[in-house]
């Protein structure tokens, strides 16, 4: 069983969000995040990508630090929570509908790219719609993963970054081989240990059946991974 820290404590200017049904609420995962593009140095100047931004909580931050922010999300409920949450906390976010970077114009690039994309290992096939849309992701948790990684050298300018967190069941040394194969700079730069949610209880049998999860975890391990163009 490995031993991490515990998550760090929510950043000055995280704030509240308003959640829909269906949409991703803030959690650990977030507050990790957010923690990871604070001690990057977003700040003004810098052009920010929040891909599958759920209620739009990391692309207020980064754009409260003082970046030009773009989000992106596939659902049309999370696209609405977060343009909602982006009038009410006053802060100018371009959110768009789309996969990935799919929405983006042909070329257009980032300084930092961050993303808590869905991770929890699931049973059966993806799901199209529901709830379960923000975090099942297929048998290792890594189909929408791998995509990223995929994604992130076409999207990142010179030195940029991308930041992105999933869970240490999805193998966080798989993520840093596929960046680095894509000639980025990738490792982890950060790690927490959480309470299970209420979806991976809900599942620990099956993943301990997998081999996903020990018998004797009683947390969650939590993972950013950072990768750079060089």
């Amino acid at each position: 069983m490995t031993t991490v820290a515990p998550p760090p404590p929510v950043p000055a200017g995280l704030g509240r969000v308003l959640t829909v049904p269906g949409v991703y609420a803030p959690r650990s995962d977030s507050r990790l995040l957010a923690h990871a593009m604070r001690a990057e140095g977003v700040r003004p100047g810098m052009e920010v990508l929040d891909v599958g931004t759920g209620s739009g909580v990391l692309a207020l931050y980064a754009a409260r630090l003082g970046a030009t922010v773009t989000a992106v999300d596939i659902d049309r409920r999370a696209v609405l929570a977060a343009r909602l949450n982006a009038l009410l906390a006053r802060q100018r976010v371009t959110v768009r509908r789309g996969d990935l970077n799919r929405p983006l114009l042909p070329g257009r690039s980032f300084d930092v790219v961050v993303s808590n994309p869905p991770y929890v290992p699931a049973p059966g096939r993806l799901p199209r719609r529901g709830p379960a849309r923000a975090w099942d992701a297929g048998h290792d948790g890594r189909a929408l993963v791998d995509r990223l990684c995929a994604a992130a050298p076409t999207v990142l300018r010179p030195h940029g970054v991308l930041l992105m967190v999933h869970s240490a069941m999805c193998d966080p040394e798989e993520s840093v081989r596929r960046l680095s194969r894509a000639g980025l700079r990738a490792g982890v730069s950060g790690r927490a240990s959480v309470p299970f949610g209420p979806v991976v209880r809900g599942r620990l049998d099956w993943l301990r059946q997998r081999g996903l999860m020990d018998v004797r975890d009683e947390r969650e391990e939590l993972v950013v991974i950072r990768a750079e163009r060089v």
